[in-house]
């Protein structure tokens, strides 16, 4: 569905999607020496990719921090991205950050020297310099809204879109749901009785704001409209409908 002569890319790099994680996440698992922490609604990101957390004074990390007996410790940051829309297995993604802890006005400043992203597909690790240079996906912070509303109040929409997936991939399938959403498209979480398979579904365009992620969806629907309706589906309205 994508067209070869456009300059982006059909989904968000690695570095990009490493970016939405850390942005978006609400709590992080922190690892130094042997001081591990469980840190919720903590944690800020600046422009080139240090976190800063917050921890309370007592905090074993801060003390490590600070007593370190060479300087900075080194530390394990861990984030998972999680589904807001139930389905199976709803962990999209982990992103681990290891590197260097310091104190920095009250707070840690933590600054990665390896980055690496785990998705369903593979895990990769992320040039350090893209990563500093990559700026979150624009829809991050509005996805988890975007996506309950679609699932919550147009399941016919959603059940439109499938007249764009293959009949391969709809086979056997027993319940779909959006799973995510970015300025590259629109990934449907299609499950099985007992499986499951994503496909996603590109823009003809990249979308920036919500205004622009409205038009894209509804190109989309247009195209599913004026598709025919996957028989595998035909099969399971039948059968509902016995």
């Amino acid at each position: 569905m994508g067209d070869d002569s456009h300059s982006w890319t059909a989904e968000p790099g690695a570095a990009e999607r490493a970016r939405s994680v850390l942005a978006v996440a609400w709590s992080c698992a922190v690892t130094a020496q042997s001081a591990r922490e469980e840190l919720v609604g903590a944690h800020t990101v600046t422009d080139d990719g240090r976190v800063l957390l917050d921890v309370p004074e007592d905090s074993a990390l801060l003390a490590t921090a600070i007593c370190a007996p060479r300087g900075e410790p080194s530390a394990v940051l861990e984030f998972a991205d999680v589904a807001p829309v139930p389905v199976r297995q709803r962990v999209r993604a982990r992103l681990w950050l290891a590197g260097w802890l310091a104190p920095e006005g009250g707070r840690l400043s933590f600054r990665a020297t390896r980055v690496v992203l785990r998705q369903p597909s593979a895990a990769v690790v992320v040039d350090l310099d893209d990563f500093a240079a990559a700026r979150p996906d624009p829809l991050a912070a509005a996805e988890a809204r975007l996506l309950t509303h679609l699932a919550d109040c147009h399941a016919d929409a959603v059940e439109r879109l499938t007249r764009l997936v293959g009949p391969d991939s709809l086979h056997g399938a027993v319940r779909i749901q959006p799973l995510a959403v970015d300025r590259h498209g629109l990934t449907l979480r299609i499950e099985r009785a007992r499986a499951h398979g994503d496909v996603r579904l590109p823009f003809h365009a990249p979308a920036d704001t919500v205004a622009q992620l409205t038009e894209r969806m509804h190109v989309l629907l247009g195209q599913a409209s004026a598709a025919s309706c996957p028989r595998a589906l035909q099969r399971q309205r039948a059968d509902r409908d016995r």
